[in-house]
């Protein structure tokens, strides 16, 4: 039974990762973080067609990532989950150290072909 649960979360956490793999649903989140927008403020924001956001808004509420509501004819977005924006965060953060140590690293090869120390 365990096996089984366990597995049931990798397939999850597989199918959120995937979800997340895609740069444009990732600049959605970032525009949600500070708090619910307007469809209409998504579009100025993200340069892109209504089509395309709509697309990706339907597969980040399909997996819960992103909750809507309506207000007469104005549709808005939040995070369901705040904690979306920590694990993201904390993805970008290992990101970062690792872009600067490979310009440590290149900048100790660059210093070595020049004869520098």
């Amino acid at each position: 039974m365990a096996a089984t649960l366990d597995k049931r979360i990798y397939i999850l956490h597989a199918g959120l990762c995937k979800t997340l793999a895609n740069p444009k649903r990732l600049e959605i989140l970032n525009a949600l973080r500070d708090g619910e927008k307007q469809a209409k403020e998504l579009l100025d924001k993200l340069h892109v067609s209504k089509a395309n956001l709509s697309q990706h808004l339907a597969v980040l509420r399909n997996y819960r990532i992103i909750v809507q509501r309506r207000d007469g004819v104005n549709m808005f977005y939040r995070l369901s989950d705040q904690r979306m924006m920590k694990a993201c965060d904390f993805i970008r953060e290992v990101l970062f150290n690792q872009l600067a140590e490979d310009n440590d690293l290149l900048r100790k090869l660059g210093a070595k072909k020049t004869g520098g120390a």
